[in-house]
């Protein structure tokens, strides 16, 4: 019997044991999953706080035409990065430099201009190198036909209906508007190319009239190919909107898709509603089989 006790004794103590192992381990990793969810809601609030932007690796002086090889990207915070900054090379490709930019400077908008010695007319010749020119008929090309030119730049919206099933099981189509790009450049407008995309657009004093289709302008963009792709899929299914940037615009952020729940909540934003509370006294009274509650006035 005492060895019977003695052997239940050790097998409870190992139980325990590696019940305690076994909790200390859960404890430890919900604080190793705490410690991780704190340091992703610190970088994602650090990432939102800036901004990367170009900077140059050396000094350029006045009339250099622009070569990827001369900036660095450098993480600034918001309130540091200067007017202007630019935070795409694909926004200053083809450029030259109308006053010098020292190391270390941030590369502005403002000491760059086209490089109008490039001629070229061609499409091909336009095109930045990694890009795809895609030609898109925008919907709204009418209120901006005449004053969006080669060398803009635009975001894209996309308008489609997206399946969505409601609460008795029914699938409908709902219809969205999904910001789809942003920053993307204007390669042509119709036939134009305006000469290079480089020394046209907002920068120069005019613009040939553009051509058009069945009354439609079209408007050639320059899209990575995985977003050539997309746009292609997004013309088939639905309609698109392009929305004109500032010149000293390049900045890239998060947007929401636009439905008729973000419409309400945007114009109708929701408000938590106290609970109302009853103040008021009653006392029953029995007539006959029913009862009622009458209110005690005050």
């Amino acid at each position: 019997m005492a060895i019977e006790k003695q052997k239940l004794i050790l097998i409870s103590g190992i139980i325990l044991g590696v019940m305690a192992i076994v909790m200390t381990k859960m404890y430890l990793d919900q604080q190793q999953q705490a410690v991780q969810e704190r340091a992703k809601a610190a970088l994602a609030n650090m990432r939102s706080n800036q901004t990367a932007v170009l900077v140059a690796k050396q000094d350029i002086p006045q009339g250099t035409v622009i070569d990827a090889q001369m900036f660095d990207t450098s993480i600034v915070p918001n309130k540091f990065v200067q007017p202007q900054a630019v935070t795409s090379l694909d926004r200053i490709a083809g450029m030259i430099t109308v006053a010098p930019i020292s190391k270390g400077e941030q590369i502005s908008l403002s000491k760059l201009q086209p490089d109008r010695r490039s001629r070229s007319t061609d499409l091909a010749g336009v095109t930045p190198a990694g890009k795809r020119a895609i030609t898109i008929v925008a919907d709204n090309i009418a209120s901006l036909s005449g004053m969006v030119r080669p060398g803009d730049y635009v975001d894209v919206l996309a308008i489609v209906p997206i399946p969505m099933q409601g609460a008795d099981g029914r699938v409908t189509a709902q219809t969205s508007v999904i910001p789809l790009f942003q920053n993307v450049l204007i390669l042509a407008v119709g036939q134009n190319t305006g000469g290079a995309v480089a020394s046209t657009g907002r920068y120069s004093e005019s613009a040939p009239s553009s051509a058009s289709s069945a009354g439609n302008v079209l408007i050639t963009l320059a899209l990575g190919p995985q977003e050539a792709n997309l746009i292609v899929f997004v013309q088939e299914q639905g309609k698109m909107r392009l929305v004109m940037r500032s010149p000293a615009d390049a900045k890239v952020e998060p947007m929401a898709p636009a439905s008729w729940d973000t419409f309400f909540n945007y114009v109708m934003p929701k408000q938590e509603m106290a609970p109302v509370v009853d103040t008021n006294e009653y006392i029953e009274v029995l007539r006959g089989l029913s009862k009622e509650r009458v209110a005690l006035s005050q």
